[in-house]
């Protein structure tokens, strides 16, 4: 049986949530100023969605981990509920098919993640990443040595204290060689991220 991952990314965002201290306690200003610089490791879990409706799919699943680093160039800027802080990264990523084969995408992303500031310790982020790179996946979507996977996501940072948060996420992936070679019907999935990320200056 697939495991529901909407569910499990549900269950950990309203735990992430339920453990955040007080908003008053958590100095965002600080925490998000300029010159930053974060370390995040990440993990995920996805399936193959088949966007297009096509008849025939080849039901792609897998797992991925990244570990990025990040500067914050502007610090926090914004009115009201929209003050937020620009992080920009680059991410090893590795991602590991199950099924319908063993395979693996191998690359280096870049990362723009938009934190938005006016929730205190609850802090809800939207992302944009991708990047190219080597892969062995033979399926009739794509088959090459080859490909770039690119995304966008959102999801919620819960810091446990000023430097250390927890986060979990949504991405919606797209894979495709970009005709660099053929077949390259492409694919997209979706995809539940947790994380950790450490700021410091």
């Amino acid at each position: 049986m697939k495991t529901h991952w909407r569910t499990v990314a549900c269950a950990v965002v309203l735990a992430l949530v339920a453990i955040a201290a007080p908003a008053s306690a958590f100095d965002a200003s600080s925490t998000f100023a300029k010159g930053t610089f974060v370390i995040s490791a990440e993990g995920g879990y996805g399936e193959q969605f088949n966007v297009e409706g096509r008849r025939v799919k080849s039901d792609i699943e897998f797992w991925n981990l990244g570990l990025r680093a990040s500067l914050l160039p502007f610090g926090s800027t914004g009115p009201s509920i929209l003050r937020g802080a620009l992080e920009v990264g680059l991410e090893p990523f590795y991602q590991r098919y199950t099924e319908p084969q063993a395979a693996f995408w191998a690359g280096l992303a870049g990362v723009l993640r938009y934190h938005f500031l006016s929730l205190g310790r609850v802090v809800p982020y939207v992302e944009l990443g991708g990047g190219p790179g080597g892969t062995d996946l033979k399926v009739r979507e794509i088959d090459s040595t080859f490909s770039f996977l690119v995304w966008a996501g959102l999801g919620v940072s819960v810091f446990l204290s000023d430097s250390t948060a927890l986060y979990a996420g949504y991405r919606f992936e797209h894979n495709s060689n970009g005709n660099t070679d053929q077949p390259n019907r492409g694919w997209e999935s979706n995809v539940a991220i947790l994380g950790v990320s450490y700021y410091f200056r």
